[in-house]
Parts: C-alpha cells; structure tokens; sequence
C-alpha cells in the first residue's frame, strides 16, 4: 500500500504523527477525549479516509490541546512520538524514576537515560503512582534544562565575598551555623523561612516543620501563598 499523502507536519513543538503508522485503535483520542477532557484530537473522515485528526484539520497548537503529550504514551505502534526524541533508539534506553520537580503535586515520572544524558521523559503506568499515568506538558518536555550550562549542580558557600564550590555536609553545616548565629543574637523572629512552590508537599512540610519545631518562629511561607 502506498503511503497516505498530502498531511504536512504539524507545526507544534513536541508532537510528532507518522499517519502510516497509525492503526486507529481510537487509544489516544480516548485519552485526550475521557482522560484529559480536552477534545482536541478526533477520528477524522470515513471509510478507508479515516485518519487522526482536528476540528477543521487544525494544528494542535490552534486547538484545546495541552501538549500533555499522554496520546504518545497510549500509542501501541509509534505513530505518535516526541519530536525531540524521534532518532533515540528505545533498547539504548535506561529508564531512571524520580518526582517531578515543577510544582508541589509530587508526579512520577521516568527519565529516560542513554550515554549519561536525559533523552526523554515517560510516565509509569497506570495504578502506580500518585498521578496514574499522567504528565503536563512541563513534566514530559520541559527537561532540556537538566543539562543546561548555567545549572548549578554543587552547593556553593560564600566566603570574603566569593562562592566557591563545596560538599553537601560543608553547606549544610554553613546554613545551621549561620542560623544559629542569627537566633541566638537577634532572637527566632529575626529568622524568616521560604520554601519553593516547586518543592513537594512533603519538602514544604518539613520547611514549615523546621521554621517552627528547630527555631520556635512562625516566620515560614511559601511562595505559592496567597
């Protein structure tokens, strides 16, 4: 059979179809349909025309889409892949499971590891973990910056006005010391404690737990509060 014709790449930046591929078992339709509730891909045409598609053959881009990219992951054939990962061979994969680290919700997900680099994220399956299956669009495509040259990968301690590079017991004994310092002069209220909406809620917890159990100030927040 010749290859079907005349559909141009999607001009989104994560999603891939390959329509030759695609078997239409309706998987990732249901999923953007039942799952995410979105509505934004669809079966397209009749007969022997039918194909994955939008609502006037739209890109996903000018479509409820979230970019979620959960259709790939329900996908049995590879029609739908991620457009970063395309050339990645999945037998030179291995996968590496971690919490997300872009909100508080506290996701699972798998980074997918080949030649020490961070090719791809996936999801566990289904009945696992706290978000069954499921990413945002941070989650699943937003890991280039796991590489980035700016990433600080050490803990840095200033001293005479310089960081410098140091071991995590160095910085941590630094921060209680400091600490410390600052209680015992100036009392607990001079301390003020701030924990990232990017940390789980477990991590907050504990920020909270340590403002006021270790220093006795109620000066904790959190910078998602409003």
């Amino acid at each position: 059979q010749a290859p079907r014709e005349g559909r141009p790449e999607d001009p989104n930046p994560y999603i891939h179809f390959d329509e030759d591929l695609c078997i239409l078992c309706a998987r990732c339709t249901r999923y953007c349909d039942e799952v995410e509730a979105v509505n934004a891909i669809t079966l397209a045409n009749r007969g022997s025309a039918t194909t994955i598609g939008t609502v006037g053959n739209a890109g996903l881009l000018d479509t409820t889409c979230e970019l979620c990219g959960g259709c790939i992951d329900t996908y049995p054939t590879g029609a739908l892949r991620e457009k970063k990962a395309l050339d990645i061979v999945d037998e030179s994969i291995t996968k590496v499971r971690t919490t997300c680290n872009y909100c508080g919700v506290g996701c699972q997900m798998d980074l997918n590891v080949s030649d020490n680099q961070v090719v791809k994220v996936t999801s566990p399956p289904p009945g696992e973990t706290v978000n069954d299956g499921n990413l945002c669009t941070k989650g699943r495509f937003a890991y280039d910056f796991i590489h980035h040259e700016d990433r600080l990968t050490t803990p840095l301690i200033r001293e005479n006005g310089e960081l410098r590079p140091a071991s995590w017991p160095e910085a941590i004994q630094a921060a209680a010391k400091g600490l410390k310092g600052v209680a015992e002069r100036w009392g607990p209220n001079a301390l003020g404690f701030i924990s990232s909406s990017r940390c789980t809620g477990e991590e907050n917890y504990l920020m909270q737990k340590l403002s006021r159990a270790a220093f006795g100030t109620n000066n904790c927040h959190q910078c998602a509060a409003t």
